[in-house]
């Protein structure tokens, strides 16, 4: 995964499960960016157990708390990518995710339908059944690289290169 740093993201547009169409990583320039992609179901609920660390740690706004005002500018989104035979369970995905997602998460969440290939090869996917998490720098160009289930040693090297 090393060697995707410092790289530039891959074009990619995606959606959020209203239909709004994302253009990664040009519409997300300006930020630092987490960007969790998976693209199988295991791969998926992997992915999942990153939603409450990372939406708390880098979402969540407002607490009330002595610590608001404290938190990160960070754009934050989770990527289920939907190739191949799967394409066509997007609108079921979309469906089932604004049932059983907590409402605060869904705009963090965003659909890709569409070719894998060019992503497996730009992004060095070699584990189906891994989720893939970049952060971008402000211009799009990936400045850290990760997989697999959450941590919090993997949340804390996200942190170290926001912060």
């Amino acid at each position: 995964m090393a060697q995707v740093v410092g790289k530039p993201f891959p074009a990619m547009e995606a959606e959020t499960v209203e239909d709004k169409k994302v253009k990664l990583p040009d519409d997300v320039k300006g930020k630092y960016t987490l960007l969790g992609l998976a693209y199988s179901k295991k791969a998926e609920d992997e992915l999942n157990s990153w939603f409450s660390p990372v939406f708390e740690k880098f979402v969540r706004k407002n607490t009330g708390s002595l610590f608001d005002g404290m938190g990160y500018d960070v754009n934050v989104y989770f990527v289920p990518m939907f190739t191949g035979v799967n394409a066509a369970a997007t609108g079921t995905a979309k469906k089932k995710a604004l049932k059983n997602i907590d409402p605060q998460v869904l705009p963090n969440i965003l659909f890709y339908k569409g070719e894998l290939k060019q992503y497996k090869e730009a992004l060095d996917f070699e584990k189906k059944d891994t989720p893939y998490f970049f952060v971008l720098d402000e211009e799009g160009k990936i400045i850290y690289a990760t997989s697999g289930k959450f941590s919090t040693k993997k949340l804390d090297e996200v942190e170290n290169v926001i912060e």
